[in-house]
């Protein structure tokens, strides 16, 4: 006859072994009937697995950082509208294959959201994947060359959720444009997109190097897409304005104060 151990080892039911001591001293503790006891076996066999699964999917992603929604500063932003943030983190747009947006100068909190998000689409079972903008764009370079750019395209067309950082802090060339218009449209009401990005929609030009091809892959991108826009400082420069080590921003400037810069008899710092 087969031991417990080895069937439980057979069935890779892993969660279940490492568990089974503490389960079955609470069921004879409860006076629990054996579709009780099955019940919290399995449960514990269930919740090991998506704990593992959700660990793997993190590990994946490949995020920077793990930046979650509980840790963003709202108050710092003041321009964001919670209620947009609290629908992305319902993942409905993901359900639905369409785009989330962030705008806004750097260090206001675009990326902590991009992440905060794809962390939330991980725990919820999705296949999440990081990549800034240069590192999309070199593997897309590379597989063109190597005569691989059908097959990297399939591979990232796969993640329910691809994370796109930095669109905009570098142009693209006419070719670059392309290679990720092709990509667009690959996912385009199929899986979702997660983008950030410093410039806004009226510099699409001078992003993607060509009007046409600006308009085509924005076309796409922005169909069935949430678009937050941040206006604020960067959170990065705020502890340093508060030690002094940067001058007040303009927006924290008196009026008085920027006349004087303007007409040049500010001279403190000189």
């Amino acid at each position: 006859m087969m031991e417990l151990g080895t069937l439980l080892e057979r069935l890779k039911l892993q969660g279940l072994d490492e568990q089974l001591d503490t389960i079955c001293e609470q069921a004879a503790k409860r006076d629990l009937d054996y579709r009780a006891f099955l019940t919290e076996a399995l449960k514990a066999e269930w919740q090991s697995r998506n704990v593992r699964g959700v660990e793997t999917r993190l590990r994946q992603a490949r995020f920077p950082a793990m930046h979650t929604l509980e840790a963003f500063d709202f108050s710092f932003q003041p321009s964001i509208d919670r209620k947009v943030i609290r629908e992305l983190a319902s993942l409905a747009f993901v359900e639905r294959g369409n785009n989330a947006v962030f705008l806004g100068p750097p260090g206001v909190g675009k990326t902590h959201l991009a992440i905060a998000l794809g962390i939330k689409a991980a725990q919820a079972g999705h296949r999440v994947v990081f990549l800034t903008l240069d590192e999309l764009l070199t593997k897309l370079r590379k597989a063109s060359a190597e005569q691989k750019l059908e097959r990297v395209l399939k591979q990232l067309t796969y993640p329910k959720v691809l994370i796109l950082d930095e669109l905009g802090y570098l142009p693209m060339s006419r070719d670059e444009a392309s290679l990720f218009f092709r990509l667009v449209a690959r996912r385009y009401e199929r899986a979702s997109l997660i983008l950030t990005s410093n410039k806004g929609f009226a510099d699409r030009g001078e992003v993607f190097g060509d009007p046409v091809m600006a308009t085509a892959i924005l076309d796409r991108l922005l169909h069935h897409a949430t678009t937050v826009n941040i206006k604020g400082e960067s959170y990065r420069l705020k502890e340093k304005r508060k030690a002094g080590l940067l001058a007040k921003s303009r927006s924290s400037q008196t009026a008085k104060e920027a006349a004087l810069e303007e007409t040049g008899e500010n001279e403190t710092a000189l």
